[in-house]
Formats: C-alpha cells, structure tokens, sequence
C-alpha cells in the first residue's frame, strides 16, 4: 500500500510528514535522502517522522531528519508544524512533542499561531558541544567576515555571528566551512544576526546538513538568547527571517518560547516504507 504523506511548512522551512504511529516505519539515510530531493523526490528541508511516545506525558514522538539523510535533535518550526497536526487530531489546544531534545510542550496561540516552549538555552562549552573549553560567549572561530560568535545550544548546536549587514554575507560560501570548523564536533548550525532595534533581529541561517533555509526556529531561539547575553537586545524579540517573522523570548525559568505560523502546503503518497 501506498504511504501517505504530508507536506508542511514554517515560513517556509518545509517538510515532509509521515506518520509511523500506526505501523513502524524504516527509514535510513537513503531513503531520507531520496524523499528530500528537490528534483526527483517530493522536496524538503526536513523529513519528520511522528511515532508513538515512549514518554507517557507526550502526546507523540518527533523524529527528525536534514536532507542530507542524517537523524538531529531539534527542529522549532517542524515541532510548531507536528503541535498543530496533533492539536487538530486530537481537538486539544495544548500538546506535548517528544523530541531527542527532550519534551517540547506547544499550545495554540491567538491568530492561528503556535507557540512552542523550546526548553531551556544551554551555555556550556559541554552542551554545545564545542571541541575543548572556551568562554561559548566569544568562541575562537572565524571565516571570511565571520569571527568569533556566541555558541548556545536548543538541543542542537548553534553558533550566532553578529554583523551589520546579514544580506551582505555570503553564507552560501562560509557556511560549509564554519558548519564542520573542527570546533564543533557534531557540526553547528550558523546564524548571522543583525540588530536592528533592540526588539528585533535580522537572522540567516546556514543549516548543519540542509543548508541555507528561508527560517530556522531553533536558530531564531539561539539568536535571541546570544544577543541578550550580549547586551544587544531584551529578553523578547521579533526574529525577521527570509520567510516571514518569529516572535522569541527568553523566559526567566531559562527556557525559550517561539511563536510562529505553520502551513500545509498538500498531501501525497509515496511507495510504502512500513516493514
């Protein structure tokens, strides 16, 4: 039997979205690989896996994988895109997402939005993780224009440069470079920040194993929290992304709410995947 999928997006951060809850699905890095592709697959950013929890406090497992076919952590944008999918099932307006990062708890916001409270910011040299100890507010890596950004983690690396301008940087250049800098021994995700008032942020992101993406919510997260360590911006922030905007704010507990859109896009079918 054909598998049916569903293609979804956060300002443009897309997805394909099957459902394992039923049956279990095998996926490996190739078939990933295959669904993902632009030109001969359906096309995605990312390609999400839902699944029975395993946590009784979650409402589903998200699982996660970039297009190049290998399995990360955290998604914001997917977990805003999975939320909505489930709070709609369910007729619920609250949900819990198990993710590799930990469980993500997603309530429905006013205007058709999702906010999502991504868990706390991490600090840590050991979190991030970065290769040997180092203060993560101005890690010793550089690139072209790029030089020594502010590591946090949301579950999965990030590393936030601040420049003026985040459309005069060639991130389709340094990107690679700076994703497999050895400082970073599981690849980071790499954001160029611009402050343009302290209530809002310009964001690009080069993301770990996808690219450069029109939004990246764990992205915006990290942003937000490295300009406020910064000194750059309050604890709340507009985050302008390619795709539209972010609404972030670092709570005082240390976790990080974002507040976004979802869309779908349509629904398919692929050749059956369950085993």
């Amino acid at each position: 039997m054909a598998l049916r999928f569903l293609k979804m997006h956060g300002l443009g951060n897309d997805f394909v979205v099957l459902d394992g809850r039923a049956a279990p699905l095998t996926i490996d890095p190739g078939r990933a690989r295959a669904i993902a592709d632009r030109k001969t697959g359906v096309g995605c950013d990312q390609l999400i896996v839902i699944e029975p929890p395993s946590d009784p406090r979650a409402d589903a497992v998200m699982r996660i994988y970039n297009a190049d076919g290998g399995e990360v952590e955290a998604c914001g944008n997917a977990t805003r895109c999975i939320a909505r999918l489930l709070m709609e099932q369910q007729g619920r307006d609250r949900v819990v997402v198990e993710t590799a990062a930990g469980l993500l708890e997603a309530q429905a916001a006013e205007g058709g939005l999702v906010a999502v409270d991504m868990g706390p910011a991490r600090l840590g040299w050991q979190d991030i993780p970065l290769r040997e100890a180092c203060d993560t507010l101005s890690v010793p890596v550089e690139a072209g224009m790029l030089t020594r950004p502010t590591c946090v983690s949301m579950g999965n690396p990030h590393a936030v440069f601040f420049v003026d301008s985040a459309a005069a940087v060639p991130l389709e250049r340094l990107g690679p470079a700076l994703e497999h800098d050895p400082m970073f021994p599981e690849r980071a995700n790499v954001g160029v920040a611009e402050v343009r008032t302290p209530h809002r942020l310009r964001l690009r992101v080069w993301e770990r194993g996808t690219g450069i993406t029109l939004a990246c919510g764990t992205g915006a997260c990290a942003a937000l929290v490295a300009a406020n360590l910064r000194g750059l911006t309050g604890r709340r922030a507009v985050v302008e992304v390619d795709g539209g905007e972010l609404t972030i704010e670092w709570l005082r507990n240390g976790h990080v709410l974002m507040t976004g859109p979802v869309a779908t896009s349509f629904a398919g079918e692929l050749p059956a995947l369950a085993s």
